[in-house]
Order: structure tokens, then C-alpha cells, then sequence
């Protein structure tokens, strides 16, 4: 059970960042966020997102630990959302918060209230030169193409429900 992290703690002192996939839940199988305890302290564990609820971060030593869900798309979104400014701000880099624009949707979105929602999207300029973003089709966070295709996310707050555009 313990084996996995334990190897990750004895290699920690090499590393800056930790990064795993994986076993943050709440299932039979989730032990990271125990382990992440044992081995150093848990900042933060479930955030009000959509994909990427469970995400699990914290410290060992000096490291940063980040522990991401286990789905390929909640992966790919929490990664970019958290791992990636964290990279760039300890690389230095002057403004590590990725670029947000407001622009128009030219489709119709669905969402529940509760959650702040990473929906993909497709960002491009029409005939006249505005910018606009359509979404990628299906959101389902088991659906890959949803990412592959996209090259933005609309970031939905989690107050909104139903959005007819």
C-alpha cells in the first residue's frame, strides 16, 4: 500500500515538484492523500471543479505534491490549471497565470451550479476578426477528444446553470 509513496519519499530530495496520477479519491484503492499525510502535510484535497474534483496537494520536505485524479481529462485540466503555473513560477517566469480572455460562445452550454467548470473549447477568429470560442462537443470527462481537439478552456463559474447563447 504504502510502497509507491514511500519510494517517492526517498527520491523527494532530488526533486523540486512531486507529481502523481491517481488514487486520490475516496475508493478502496485511494491512498495517496493517507500517505501524502504520513509523508508530509496536505494543503488542500477536493475543490469545487469540474473535471478534476479530487486533486490532492500539499508537501514532502521541500517538494511540492501534487496529486491528480486519476481520469485522463481531469488530469489533463487540473494539470494545466495548477501544475503548470506552479512550474512556471518557480522557473522564474514574471506573470504565471495562463492569459483569460471574455469572449463569445457560439454554442449553447450546459452546466449545473455548484462547481467552477473547465469546459473545452475551440478558440478562433471569424471573418470579421472577432474572437470568438465554440465548445469541443461532448464534456464528459471520459472523452479524450473533448481535449485533443481543444486549444482553450471556458471557464464557467460555479454559480451558473444553464446557459442558452
Amino acid at each position: 500500500r504504502s510502497r509507491g509513496l514511500g519510494d517517492v519519499y526517498k527520491r523527494q530530495a532530488q526533486a523540486d515538484v512531486v507529481i502523481t496520477s491517481g488514487g486520490v479519491s475516496v475508493g478502496d484503492a485511494d491512498y495517496v492523500k493517507e500517505m501524502l499525510a504520513e509523508l508530509g502535510q496536505v494543503d488542500f484535497w477536493k475543490i469545487a471543479m469540474r473535471p478534476g474534483r479530487p486533486l490532492a496537494f500539499g508537501q514532502i520536505n521541500d517538494a511540492l505534491f501534487f496529486g491528480l485524479p486519476g481520469n485522463p481529462v481531469s488530469v489533463m485540466v487540473t494539470f494545466y490549471q495548477f501544475v503548470t503555473p506552479a512550474l512556471r513560477e518557480l522557473m522564474g517566469e514574471a506573470n504565471p497565470e495562463p492569459l483569460t480572455l471574455q469572449v463569445t460562445c457560439t454554442d449553447p452550454i450546459r452546466k449545473r451550479p455548484g462547481r467552477f467548470e473547465y469546459q473545452r473549447g475551440i478558440l478562433s477568429t471569424d471573418a470579421r476578426g472577432i474572437t470568438q470560442v465554440a465548445t469541443t462537443g461532448g464534456q464528459g470527462s471520459g472523452i479524450l477528444r473533448s481535449m485533443s481537439a481543444a486549444n482553450c478552456f471556458i471557464l464557467l463559474d460555479e454559480q451558473l446553470s444553464l446557459i442558452h447563447i
